[in-house]
């Protein structure tokens, strides 16, 4: 097994760049080991884990090892095609995902007062 390293020097990253990928698009019967064949073609892999409910599934966490395999990753298999899927291979970003769950939550709040006080959001 070949691997692809990007190591030059001094590089200077982009602030986003961070060893975990979040991946999208993907087939919802693809396997862990699957993943690691596609993803271990970059480096080295501490953990995968595979969305598994109705709300995460063909989503995934890759996590590697090393900075700079997890951008050739992201250089080399956005875009790729699975299972006539086309991957899309994202840094994760903590803040913004976390702005995704406040949302959900302060939605959620809202429907339990509209719920609690007998008003519905079709009255407006």
């Amino acid at each position: 097994m070949t691997t692809i390293t990007l190591r030059k020097g001094n590089t200077r990253l982009p602030p986003e760049v961070n060893r975990v990928l979040y991946v999208r698009n993907l087939p919802f019967n693809i396997s862990s080991e699957e993943m690691y064949d596609i993803f271990g073609k970059y480096g080295a892999i501490r953990q995968i884990r595979l969305g598994t409910n109705k709300d995460t599934r063909g989503t995934a966490f890759v996590v590697y090892e090393d900075i700079y395999d997890a951008k050739t990753a992201v250089d080399h298999l956005s875009g790729f095609n699975v299972a006539n899927r086309y991957l899309i291979v994202l840094y994760y970003q903590q803040a913004k995902m976390s702005k995704k769950q406040d949302t959900k939550k302060k939605e959620e709040e809202i429907l339990k007062m509209q719920e609690k006080y007998g008003i519905s959001s079709k009255d407006k």
